[in-house]
């Protein structure tokens, strides 16, 4: 038995959760991969996971192993690509999990400087909101927006952290006027997702100041959002990231600047620090630095 090839499976039937799914990304049969565990339980005497019809649980023995198993197998492949990058240039596909809003209104600002820096990758997007499982739908890494995360199987590493800020365009600001104060919020268009009623808006010096979003105009996506905004429709929230060349083209005036609504924390996702193929360790690399530009 090739124990090293037995290894991997057992560890792509505890990833997956389940024979069928491993099966489908290793791209044979389960039965394939339950010889394999079997032939591995059989060389170890003991069991290593339990399973029924429905169900699939590691053993005490089995989560010790596991254990083992992606230490030893990561440091294996490590070295395999420490021998492999021998500084040649990065490529091959590039398959990246993206939220709505980095996918389109941000993807004009790091798309083509990635593209022009890294000829030979090939960049297969997917931009939806939902978490995706990165090892079950075979994605490379996945960028999200959020609050801090939680703990987690993934490795996080922050990229930057965004203020919300406010902005209008300068047809709304000519019409309506700039307000100058946060009360003179009361009397302007602010424009706001689905379900939000309300802005908390902070000041330098912490101050804390609650806004009812009293405008005519609310939406359950970024980008009609983001329009809305060029069109002049009203004040809204999006992060500095997010709106910064529509800022420095003008097409957006930041409204209140000594204020934001809260912050936004930008990470790139991925299932091993030290499994890292050259494709994604300079895409990494490459957002880190663009969006400390930011």
């Amino acid at each position: 038995m090739n124990q090293l090839l037995a290894m991997r499976a057992f560890c792509c039937i505890v990833e997956n959760r389940g024979f069928s799914a491993a099966a489908e990304q290793w791209e044979t049969t389960s039965s394939t991969l339950s010889r394999h565990l079997q032939h591995l339980e059989a060389q170890l005497g003991v069991r290593l996971i339990n399973r029924t019809t429905r169900h699939l649980s590691l053993t005490e023995a089995g989560e010790r192993y596991h254990a083992a198993c992606l230490d030893i197998l990561q440091r294996l492949d490590q070295a395999a690509l420490a021998v492999a990058d021998d500084g040649s240039e990065p490529s091959g596909t590039l398959r990246i999990s993206v939220p709505l809003v980095i996918g389109t209104l941000e993807l004009g600002n790091w798309l083509p400087g990635f593209q022009q820096r890294y000829p030979k990758i090939r960049v297969d997007l997917s931009c939806e909101d939902r978490f995706v499982d990165l090892v079950a739908e075979r994605f490379d890494l996945a960028l999200r927006i959020s609050g801090p995360l939680e703990d987690s199987s993934l490795v996080a590493k922050k990229l930057t952290v965004s203020d919300l800020i406010l902005v209008a365009a300068p047809g709304y600001v000519s019409r309506q006027g700039l307000p100058r104060q946060v009360d003179e919020l009361a009397t302007h268009q602010l424009l706001g997702f689905t379900g939000s009623n309300e802005w908390r808006l902070n000041s330098a010096r912490a101050d804390t100041v609650v806004v009812a979003l009293n405008g005519r105009f609310k939406t359950d996506t970024i980008t009609s959002l983001h329009s809305a905004a060029l069109a002049g429709l009203g004040i809204a929230a999006f992060t500095r990231a997010t709106v910064q060349q529509n800022l420095q083209s003008g097409q957006l005036v930041q409204i209140l600047p000594d204020y934001n609504a809260g912050q936004r924390h930008y990470f790139a996702l991925y299932p091993h620090a030290r499994l890292l193929a050259p494709k994604v360790r300079v895409f990494v690399e490459f957002m880190a630095q663009h969006y400390t530009s930011v």
